[in-house]
């Protein structure tokens, strides 16, 4: 058996970094916080620039672990079975809890690394924060000037087209394709499940809000990510025996 996983928000939960559509999300609380993850107002608005390198110092990723969930994917894994990990997550916590860098197809990108937008530098977010901390509201870029934001796919970026090649192609492969802690509502991401199940895999929806594509799907799990995954990954992995 061949599985291709797809994570969203709902994986980290138990991390504690917040989801974004759930009853404690991010935009659910404040609507008004989307407008930082928007790629026009980012470049055209110093003050959104301001308030996205403040919240990027202080986002959860940089103090939460792995937890159980991760910990499953790793066992799938370990156990010849997993086909890809593609991730809408930008928090890297696959690869901490052990997923082969190899596997994890990193769709809106990672937190981790800054990006200038006119030249394409690529820098560690430490080295950035580190300037917003010595007082730089905005820091450009150290080779160009041009403007710098988090490696991340923001609302308006199309995905890069290599990345979303691959997470086509391991959609395309695998004999059964998971989708956990995503509301399957953000494209292309979602529209993976629709090119798993036209290629002839099964579909399971591991989520806590119902999703589009719950009806397509052989079975939905609502029980929490993290007793459920580890279930349903020992029962995959017995099956194979």
């Amino acid at each position: 058996m061949s599985v291709t996983v797809l994570t969203g928000a709902g994986i980290s939960t138990d991390s504690g970094i917040p989801d974004f559509r759930g009853p404690q999300g991010v935009w659910t609380k404040d609507p008004a916080a989307q407008e930082l993850y928007t790629i026009d107002n980012y470049m055209a608005d110093a003050d959104v620039r301001r308030r996205s390198w403040i919240g990027r110092r202080d986002h959860a990723a940089w103090a939460a672990r792995p937890n159980a969930g991760h910990a499953a994917l790793v066992e799938l894994e370990r156990a010849g079975l997993l086909r890809a990990l593609v991730t809408q997550n930008i928090d890297e916590l696959h690869q901490r809890a052990g997923s082969s860098p190899g596997k994890v197809i990193e769709l809106h990108g990672t937190l981790f690394h800054v990006v200038c937008m006119s030249c394409g530098q690529r820098t560690p977010m430490r080295e950035v924060l580190d300037r917003v901390a010595a007082g730089e509201e905005d820091p450009p870029c150290p080779d160009c000037g041009g403007i710098q934001k988090a490696d991340t796919i923001s609302f308006g970026q199309s995905l890069r087209p290599l990345v979303l090649h691959a997470a086509l192609q391991a959609a395309r492969s695998c004999d059964l394709f998971l989708a956990v802690g995503t509301s399957l509502t953000v494209q292309p991401a979602a529209g993976l499940c629709g090119e798993a199940i036209d290629a002839g895999a099964r579909l399971i929806v591991m989520n806590a809000q119902p999703t589009p594509y719950d009806d397509y799907a052989g079975e939905v799990v609502r029980e929490p990510i993290g007793q459920a995954l580890p279930a349903l990954v020992k029962e995959l992995i017995d099956a194979a025996g």
